[in-house]
């Protein structure tokens, strides 16, 4: 039975409204099947219903909004199970199946028996016609608690508490003055000059600085305001001076996995391949500034007018990239390519769609058997995450070599060496490039070198180590098909400084490289393996590919997700004879569509 987790978030009190899969309206209105007394809850507020087997919710004109993973409901929003619901004070998970917590017990919200599903012709006319108020469709079920108190509930798995209820109009502009006043006086209090950061430990500062900002806050004349919300006011200022800002719920946000701040007033996120604008800001410009300072100070990069550019990592490896005045006409910008938690295995590409179980079973295959493998796509279509599960099909016993700007990769082998790029320093000496670390890899008796990505002249350098030995070697390149894969190579080799003419180019590339694997991303967001190519040789002065794999787009459905399947095309590659010679069984049924 579908269930939502209903957390209060002024009281912290929460509770669990199981429902048949008829209509449930949610307001503060007696008359609606789930009543919710607390700020910004309008008497009709929004209405949940089952429609061709998924759960929609939708906003009845309320007046602060409803949200559905942090994005406005302007329309009907699909449920999936763990999406967060915020209505004015309150926070819901939606569960598909009755989620398998316990709550603490909190005041009964007004419920009534649920009816008999309703039909399609219903949800229809619902779902246009507005209202559905007086519409019963739920019965509440509270948890009792046990003897030692019961566990609040916590936010389902990868919809943490991302995003407080969301701020419009005049209290987004009251709430954000009254902010910036406070920090200002944070930042000039005596008592937190007095607070070391390096010689106390982390709950020692988080301690002291929450007695300074509750001090200010309790000694700010005329006092705070009734219409701000103080434990929030006090929860961002904390981020502010300790953490990373408005970036902290974001960040710890699994459903988001990527951020962007192009202003100190206008942050998007990607989530679930969808790009939707946040309701996060940060103070001001200066504000952006300081945080991208604290994000680079500890791995000993720096950002200024002279050097308006860096990239680096946060502690869990996520990928950042800071841009500041002059280069960035309109104040700092940050973007972060967020690190999964999770490293993906092909069973989990396979079940979400990015890949067919043919394709993983070749994959390996190839793996197994040492054949140069590269991974093509454009920004974002996630070849670092196929990387790394690619690289999971290389056997224990081998050892490792990766060379990246930014350390991404996370392999599960216990024989691995991993390298990363260093800036000039102040004097604008001590750089390290890719390159120079690639050739310094062929000394340190790599079974296997994996280049992060290819994107100047280590592509000549990494062919090769291909090309030398160094059989089973992985990397990624910046292309949209298998045919501008090799011909940017053949373009990055130029870079390198090397006068080759174009065959002797094109030889090396296909000496050098067995296979190319093409993903991409498409419109509804999701990531698929289109083209599994190999590099056949050459027929003149041109490169033989054959297409081993192939993805058919048929359009989309009435949700707009991708139609298509992916099928074999007939064709035997050459390899299979290598692989045969090296004594390794194929199966030829990997081949069949």
């Amino acid at each position: 039975m579908p269930a939502l987790i209903i957390k209060n978030k002024l009281d912290g009190k929460a509770l669990k409204a199981s429902f048949d899969a008829g209509k449930v309206s949610i307001g503060s209105g007696a008359g609606n099947t789930i009543v919710l007394a607390g700020p910004g809850v309008s008497r009709e507020h929004c209405l949940l219903y089952k429609k061709s087997g998924r759960y929609i919710l939708r906003d009845l004109g309320s007046k602060n909004g409803t949200y559905v993973d942090a994005e406005a409901a302007t329309g009907p929003m699909v449920l999936e199970e763990g999406s967060a619901i915020i209505v004015g004070s309150y926070r819901m998970t939606f569960h598909e199946k009755d989620a398998p917590v316990r709550v603490k017990s909190g005041a009964r919200v007004a419920a009534r028996p649920a009816p008999a599903a309703a039909t399609e012709e219903e949800e229809q006319a619902e779902a246009e016609g507005g209202s559905g108020a007086a519409e019963e469709g739920a019965q509440e079920e509270v948890a009792e608690e046990d003897a030692g108190g019961g566990e609040e509930a916590p936010a389902a798995e990868g919809h943490p508490m991302a995003e407080s209820e969301p701020l419009s109009g005049d209290a987004a502009v009251e709430f954000a003055r009254f902010k910036k006043q406070i920090h200002e006086n944070l930042i000039s209090d005596k008592r937190m000059k007095q607070v070391s950061f390096a010689e106390s430990s982390d709950e020692e500062v988080r301690k002291r600085t929450t007695a300074v900002i509750k001090a200010i806050l309790d000694g700010f004349p005329g006092g705070v305001p009734e219409d701000i919300d103080r434990a929030r006011l006090e929860k961002e200022l904390m981020e502010d001076v300790l953490g990373l800002g408005p970036l902290e719920d974001l960040l710890g946000d699994d459903s988001v996995s990527e951020v962007m701040v192009d202003s100190w007033d206008r942050i998007f996120i990607e989530r679930k391949g969808k790009i939707v604008r946040s309701q996060k800001r940060f103070i001001d410009d200066e504000h952006v500034v300081e945080i991208i300072r604290r994000i680079i100070a500890p791995i000993g990069r720096r950002i200024n007018e002279s050097t308006p550019m860096v990239d680096a990592r946060l502690k869990d490896g996520s990928r950042v990239n800071a841009v500041i005045p002059p280069v960035s006409i309109h104040g700092p910008s940050v973007t972060i390519r967020k690190f999964m938690k999770k490293r993906l295995t092909a069973a989990d590409m396979v079940k979400m769609g990015s890949m067919t179980p043919q394709i993983a079973d070749f994959l390996e295959l190839c793996v197994k058997a040492k054949f140069n493998v590269i991974i093509s796509g454009g920004t974002g279509t996630g070849k670092t995450t196929l990387l790394n599960m690619v690289a999971n099909f290389i056997p224990a016993d081998e050892r490792i070599v990766t060379v990246e700007d930014v350390a991404e990769l996370r392999l599960p082998h216990e024989n691995l060496v991993t390298m990363e790029t260093r800036p000039p320093n102040l004097e604008g000496t001590g750089e390290i490039p890719i390159r120079k670390l690639v050739m310094n890899s062929l000394r340190m008796r790599p079974d296997r070198i994996i280049v992060g990505e290819c994107r100047g002249g280590e592509a000549f350098d990494m062919l090769q180590a291909m090309n030398t030995g160094h059989e089973g070697s992985l990397t990624t390149v910046h292309a949209n098909s298998p045919k501008d894969a090799c011909a940017r190579l053949e373009n990055l080799v130029l870079m390198a400084g090397m006068d080759l003419p174009a065959r002797a180019i094109r030889e090396q590339i296909a000496s050098a490289l067995n296979l190319i694997v093409q993903i991409q991303r498409f419109s509804d967001g999701t990531r698929k393996v289109v083209k599994i190519t190999e590099i056949a040789g050459m027929e003149g002065d041109v490169l033989l590919l054959n297409d081993i794999f192939s993805f058919e787009h048929e359009g989309f459905d009435e949700d707009g997700k991708v139609n298509g399947r992916t099928r074999a095309t007939g064709n035997v590659p050459k390899i299979f004879d290598k692989i045969r010679e090296r004594g390794i069984e194929v199966d030829m049924s990997i081949l069949e569509d």
